[in-house]
């Protein structure tokens, strides 16, 4: 039985209907630089970084080496009532690199789950504290902070709420300030819309309200929502007023990804509770962190009979491997100028990317540093979308991977989220390849229907 016979027989991939893997299999053998190489040895762009996580591209020497030193000595050991030399190093130097209040690291091996530690620190922060009647939670519709149930009932992905509903909390939801898709497609109009109704949420609900999740400038699976200037500090402004936490999702957004080290840093804005991953071990290895501020963490630093301890933690959390590469991704931040670099050739990424607004079903190009959403329509001047059924997304997504380039849509949005080392020659080729399955698959589809419709 030869590989794809053997996946196609066992394994059961993530997010992934099993349908279309057996009919289009996919089997990745090795990697080099910003590709990856298949079982049959073709080459492919890692357009979206192995899902929006890559730094500095595949076998990067100095990680490698880092992960064989920290072999060397152990693998792993607990951090249950315990810690370890590279997980207290790094908790150092990731405090070092955080938005100023936030002075303290919990570790874990997910984004979702950084996350679920957020929301379920802020509801014991306010227990410890003796406010029991803050117990929920505001999401933003159309968010995305992972595939748990905490972390799925303080998103908003309607598709995840009708198949999972029953088994979540419910909280209240507040408009997303989706500019493609506002009447007015007027930037301030629609901030200031969606932060009114926000305000209204709180004025009646603030005193049951835990917390508020949002993701940080930019909603990723929700589209690549780029979200108008000034909304993010909006919130903030609104969380404080009415003495609700802002927990910020910066797991897709963290490390470098749009330009400076942390989204929420493009306004200034300080969280009181932050989950980031991904990037953080440069693509490496499973390690998520949540940050907290000193007082939350002080809600919890008591005798243990009055149970104000956080109970949570999992069998690898600060995993010396994962945490020792992360240190040597931090200092490559630094040494190599990863930010800058990115920050510096978004511009020229941003001109490139404007191009692809002549194509005919190319309804909004939207982007923030390395992170860029390009949407798919079937007519640009009343924006109205393919119909599901047409999967213009996933095609398009196919037609990429003919042409050497692989990417996940979501929905009808293409991303585009390449290794934040990539070069001007590299960003222009991956973006040419998308232009042309872009191109050719969205006229081919909007053909076929015209077709049906006659």
């Amino acid at each position: 039985m030869n590989l794809i016979e053997k996946s196609k027989k066992h394994l059961w991939l993530p997010f992934t209907q099993m349908k279309d893997y057996d009919e289009d299999p996919l089997i990745i053998e090795s990697g080099e630089g910003i590709k990856v190489k298949d079982i049959h040895g073709k080459e492919y762009y890692d357009a979206f970084s192995s899902v929006w996580l890559n730094v500095h591209g595949h076998r990067k020497k100095e990680l490698d080496d880092a992960i064989r030193a920290q072999l060397d000595k152990i693998a792993h050991s607990t951090l249950l009532g315990m810690t370890n030399v590279p997980a207290t190093e790094l908790a150092e130097k990731l405090v070092n690199l955080a938005p100023g209040p936030l002075t303290r690291v919990f570790y874990s091996d997910s984004g979702a789950e950084a996350v679920e530690i957020a929301v379920k620190m802020a509801y014991q922060y306010w227990q410890n504290r003796g406010r029991k009647d803050k117990q929920k939670f505001i999401s933003v519709k159309n968010g995305y902070h992972g595939d748990t149930i905490g972390a799925v009932s303080v998103g908003s992905i309607d598709l995840f709420h009708q198949v999972y509903g029953p088994l979540m909390f419910k909280g209240f939801k507040m408009p997303v300030p989706n500019v493609y898709r506002h009447e007015t497609r007027d930037p301030e109009t629609c901030r200031d819309e969606c932060l009114k109704g926000l305000e209204n949420v709180l004025k009646e609900h603030h005193a049951e309200i835990a917390g508020l999740t949002i993701e940080s400038m930019v909603q990723g699976a929700g589209g690549m929502i780029v979200m108008p200037e000034g909304f993010l500090s909006g919130v903030r402004e609104l969380c404080t007023k009415y003495d609700v936490l802002m927990i910020v999702d910066e797991v897709a957004t963290g490390f470098g990804r749009t330009g400076t080290m942390f989204a929420c840093e493009h306004e200034g804005v300080e969280p009181d509770l932050m989950a980031a991953g991904k990037g953080i071990t440069g693509g490496y290895l499973p390690i998520a962190i949540t940050y907290a501020t000193e007082e939350i963490y002080d809600a919890f630093y008591d005798d243990y009979e009055k149970l104000k301890t956080f109970f949570h933690g999992h069998s690898y959390t600060g995993n010396q491997l994962g945490c020792a590469v992360a240190i040597e991704n931090l200092r490559l931040f630094e040494s190599e100028k990863i930010v800058e670099g990115v920050s510096q050739r978004s511009a020229q990424l941003k001109k490139r990317l404007a191009e692809l607004n002549r194509l005919d079903h190319v309804g909004d190009v939207r982007q923030l540093g390395f992170m860029c959403g390009i949407e798919l329509v079937l007519d640009k001047k009343t924006k109205r979308s393919f119909p599901f059924e047409s999967r213009v997304g996933y095609k398009a997504s196919l037609k990429m991977r003919e042409l050497g380039l692989l990417t996940r849509p979501t929905g009808d949005v293409v991303v585009f989220m390449p290794p934040l080392v990539s070069t001007e020659t590299e960003l222009e080729e991956m973006v040419r390849i998308m232009e042309k399955a872009i191109s050719e698959v969205t006229k081919k589809e909007a053909d076929r229907l015209a077709q049906f419709k006659e």
